[in-house]
């Protein structure tokens, strides 16, 4: 596969930043829609984040966490340690900035807001909760590729590329479910697009922070790997499904969680 023969001849950090600043273009692509179309039915974007949430399960398990368990040594509880330990330390690490940073989720009135008080407006607020979101994604995709340079066989180019492009695909709905409530709540679509795809800025940081970090401590990667797929879990459940639970289209939202966690095994193991 040419892609994965480009990803392979490059520096894993570079790989990294490459394969993130991609998921966050996407997240652009999907909010530029703000400029052509007018506005989008809830019924689509409940599926879109139906979608978003499958995708990241998927991720988790047949990306991060699988990979996680397989190189671990040893056999039974102690295989599955490493593994358990950085879930934990993961979704513990995201409800504690979700505890701390100012946030409103999508879909949600202003008095719903989470995180420490503050009179910050609340466009800040929706584009923080999609940030936090993100941070996970990124952190996986350069760990992985963190993983590759360290030559664990488990964490292979093409999985690395396959989690990258998964990511990519379900950003496209979170920039739309981001710049189109900005542009209803009257905002400029300039306004709208700039918040939508500066949600995603933060992949390509976590991204090479990821990868550096396996680069340079090698025995983390099983616990950094499950530490990406505890993160993401915890935004899953925490704010992607609730999100999708608000209006009369659950059914929607469900199918398209089925959808995302369809593709994204697909990607894994075809790839990977």
């Amino acid at each position: 596969m040419q892609l994965e023969s480009f990803f392979a001849g490059i520096d894993p950090v570079w790989g990294a930043l490459i394969a993130t600043t991609f998921t966050w273009l996407v997240t652009a692509a999907g909010a530029s829609l703000v400029f052509f179309v007018k506005d989008m039915s809830r019924r689509l974007l409940d599926g879109m984040l139906g979608f978003t949430g499958g995708v990241m399960i998927a991720a988790s398990f047949w990306s991060l966490l699988a990979p996680a368990i397989e190189m671990s040594p040893g056999e039974g509880f102690t295989k599955a340690m490493p593994a358990a330990i950085g879930f934990f330390a993961g979704a513990m690490f995201l409800y504690g900035i979700d505890k701390l940073i100012p946030h409103l989720h999508l879909n949600f009135p202003a008095n719903k807001a989470e995180g420490i008080n503050t009179n910050w407006h609340r466009t800040v607020l929706l584009v923080l909760a999609i940030t936090l979101h993100n941070i996970p994604e990124g952190l996986a995709v350069g760990v992985l590729f963190g993983g590759v340079a360290a030559g664990m066989p488990e964490a292979s180019i093409g999985g690395a590329v396959a989690l990258a492009i998964g990511i990519g695909l379900q950003n496209f709905p979170e920039g739309i479910a981001v710049s189109m409530p900005l542009r209803r709540q009257g905002l400029s679509k300039a306004k709208s697009f700039w918040y939508g795809q500066l949600s995603a800025i933060v992949e390509p940081v976590a991204g090479v922070i990821g990868a550096l970090a396996v680069i340079q401590m090698q025995p983390i990667l099983p616990y950094a790997l499950a530490f990406a797929a505890g993160a993401m879990i915890f935004v899953v459940i925490e704010e992607v499904v609730p999100e999708t639970q608000q209006d009369k289209y659950t059914d929607v939202a469900t199918i398209g969680f089925i959808a995302g966690f369809l593709v994204m095994m697909l990607l894994d193991v075809g790839l990977g």
